[in-house]
């Protein structure tokens, strides 16, 4: 009675309901907290088992491919697809071999070029050391040719990073007492930059020794594939396309301001066709470009890019 006589009813009503609403949104919070944190551990569940998915991918490869040479009669030793601390202790070892002088043969080999190529063109004869294995340096193809003249080794590596085409032929083929590979068409190495390119995507990170020291990215508003709500399809086209060009015009701006002379080298990846165009359109000259298959948001899709980029193709002969 007294507390309705001096209002206070009213006041203990609406603390109760306050009180209420927030333990709703402290239970809501709360609830929100422990869904982000399984949706981070989903994700790292997510990529390593990616991880471990690519590598069975590889080994299944390597495994099919030495069926499909036993039925031809020839098969190479071994096969995978090499990254991280797998692929530089690979490089670490082949630099670190040591021969006679003019013992260990190094050939940059570009598509198409084989066994044929450096027969008839340098004169190098790889039948002596590797017998009718010799054709499957042709399947290689574009790589990194390591072989030593009493055949003890003999392996090719298609590096993530090409050397440049533009080598003349006495630099691309080589006669030494060592291997000469450089570290970096294999590892991540000094200061670089790696853009990842789609029709609706752009994510740019700046690296030192493969660490990210510097991101930027964004996505685009970009129709589909089909048209929707009535568009013809040459209407829809056209809005399409003038949509990807201020996309890319996009991208070709945070290139010109985050890609500076700080900067050693840059690579382009992402859908083979809009990575060309960007780098024509820009007057780039990546040191690199590769077409991979990198999804979700730009800072997640910009992490799978930069592990897929940097894995080489390894073969034992």
């Amino acid at each position: 009675m007294l507390d309705a006589l001096l209002g206070r009813a009213s006041l203990k009503e609406r603390i109760d309901e306050l009180e209420e609403e927030n333990e709703r949104l402290r239970n809501r919070y709360e609830a929100e907290s422990e869904r982000r944190s399984e949706a981070a551990t989903a994700r790292q569940d997510a990529e390593e088992r990616v991880n471990r998915l690519e590598d069975r991918i590889a080994q299944l490869e390597g495994e099919l491919e030495q069926l499909e040479g036993d039925e031809a009669g020839l098969s190479v030793r071994r096969r995978d697809r090499l990254r991280g601390s797998r692929l530089e202790a690979v490089v670490d070892r082949l630099t670190s071999f040591r021969t006679d002088p003019e013992g260990a043969l190094t050939a940059i080999l570009r598509e198409d070029e084989g066994s044929e190529t450096l027969a008839e063109a340098f004169d190098v004869d790889l039948e002596t050391p590797l017998g009718d294995r010799a054709a499957l340096v042709d399947e290689a193809a574009p790589c990194v040719l390591c072989l030593d003249d009493a055949g003890l080794i003999a392996a090719a590596l298609e590096p993530p990073a090409m050397p440049d085409r533009a080598l003349a032929d006495d630099s691309r083929i080589a006669w030494d007492d060592r291997f000469r590979l450089e570290r970096e068409w294999f590892l991540p190495t000094g200061r670089y930059a790696l853009a990842l390119v789609r029709t609706d995507l752009f994510a740019l990170g700046t690296y030192a020794d493969g660490d990210r020291v510097d991101y930027r990215g964004f996505e685009s508003d970009v129709k589909g594939n089909h048209s929707k709500g009535g568009f013809s399809q040459a209407r829809f086209e056209r809005i399409r396309d003038d949509q990807i060009d201020d996309h890319l015009e996009r991208c070709r701006e945070a290139l010109a301001e985050r890609v500076g002379d700080d900067i050693d080298r840059l690579y382009l990846v992402g859908q083979r066709g809009v990575v060309e165009t960007l780098a024509e359109d820009a007057s780039l000259e990546p040191a690199g470009t590769a077409a991979v298959d990198a999804t979700g948001d730009p800072k997640s899709a910009l992490e799978d890019a930069h592990r897929s980029f940097w894995t080489a193709e390894f073969r034992a002969f």
